[in-house]
């Protein structure tokens, strides 16, 4: 199902059905947008946010998922507490495994160990709660440029080289959580995945995103470090080497993981890619799924993501899974994002 909503908003689905849904779907978008600048009129009156008294750094995005907002956290939380910092993150909590934690939290769990994670829908409580129950000087929050109630001191908006426009339409017609326009509120652009374009895109894509804005924008990549085991343990990506090869994922942007891929091995562009929705839960029936293709390949190596390996098993069918683990890249020119998180610290004298 989530397939076929992409490839239909997308318009690589063609045919009389796919052209009559995307007309379904543009019916519905003006009154999403309504609602967006509604709330947005609400929240451009400054008495309607709320200050906790400790800096706010917001990472998000204006579309749907794929961005890679949780490596850019992990990156900002190392960079607070090499400052000496005790930063928490705030995140929704959006589809959660157990009630407890979803997959971001458990992979972020994992990428910054002993950082408290607070999940709570309401962000002001939830920042509340980091301060004084875990005596956290500097919140990060995760997927935060909608939730404008909490006052941030640092608003970062990540725009996705390879899908910066969620197909040119508002939510539910294409992927846009706001308009292109919403970008007046960012405070510094990070463009992610623009080792995966051209220099001719890159360079429109930043004279796009600067007629809407006159936050900085700057460059950075998502490179692979290693292969990650269910227990944490890391090795070297030459494990691959002789390997077969299924892949699968329920993440954001499919297309990036493949692209990660091909990056370790153009060979691996090649393998078999089962895509599941973002998020996505895995059940004995998708594990099965995922089994018979390895099967059907005779592959002895299942590959994934960090943010689905938190929620799978060490072996599917006896075959050991390993996800790709992924840091953040800052191109040569975007150190204006390290200078923009150190200069919140020391302008409230936490650092």
């Amino acid at each position: 199902m989530h397939n076929a909503f992409l490839d239909t908003i997308s318009g690589r689905k063609r045919g009389f059905g796919a052209a009559c849904a995307r007309s379904a779907l543009a019916v519905c978008a003006p009154a999403y947008g309504c609602g967006v600048r509604i709330r947005n009129w609400r929240f451009d009156r400054p008495h309607e946010s709320v200050t906790v008294g400790v800096p706010v750094i917001s990472v998000g995005n204006i579309t749907t998922g794929g961005t890679g907002k949780t490596p850019v956290v992990a990156w900002i939380v190392d960079r607070l507490l090499h400052l000496g910092c005790r930063p928490a993150i705030l995140s929704r909590g959006y589809k959660s495994l157990d009630g407890d934690a979803n997959d971001e939290k458990r992979l972020l769990d994992r990428l910054c160990p002993g950082v408290p994670h607070i999940q709570n829908p309401d962000r002001v409580a939830g920042a509340h709660r980091a301060i004084t129950e875990s005596g956290s000087d500097i919140l990060v929050m995760d997927d935060g440029f909608q939730h404008r109630r909490l006052r941030r001191d640092l608003d970062i908006v990540l725009i996705d080289a390879l899908n910066p426009w969620g197909y040119g339409h508002l939510l539910p017609r294409g992927l846009l959580r706001e308009p292109p326009s919403a970008l007046k509120r960012a405070e510094l652009v990070l463009i992610t995945r623009e080792n995966a374009v051209d220099a001719t895109n890159l360079r429109q894509l930043q004279q796009d995103i600067t007629r809407h804005t006159r936050a900085p924008v700057v460059t950075s990549a998502f490179r692979a470090g290693g292969l990650v085991d269910a227990g944490g343990t890391v090795s070297p990506l030459t494990a691959i080497s002789g390997q077969t090869v299924v892949a699968f994922s329920g993440i954001g942007n499919p297309i990036g993981f493949q692209r990660t891929l091909a990056e370790i091995d153009p060979q691996l562009i090649r393998v078999k890619h089962l895509v599941f929705p973002d998020h996505h839960d895995y059940r004995s029936d998708d594990l099965l799924r995922i089994a018979a293709a390895a099967q059907d390949a005779n592959a002895n190596l299942l590959l994934t993501t960090e943010k689905d390996l938190v929620k799978l098993p060490s072996q599917v069918e006896g075959l050991p899974v390993r996800a790709v683990r992924i840091g953040l890249q800052l191109a040569s020119e975007s150190d204006q994002l390290q200078q923009r998180v150190d200069a919140i610290t020391q302008r409230r004298g936490v650092a």
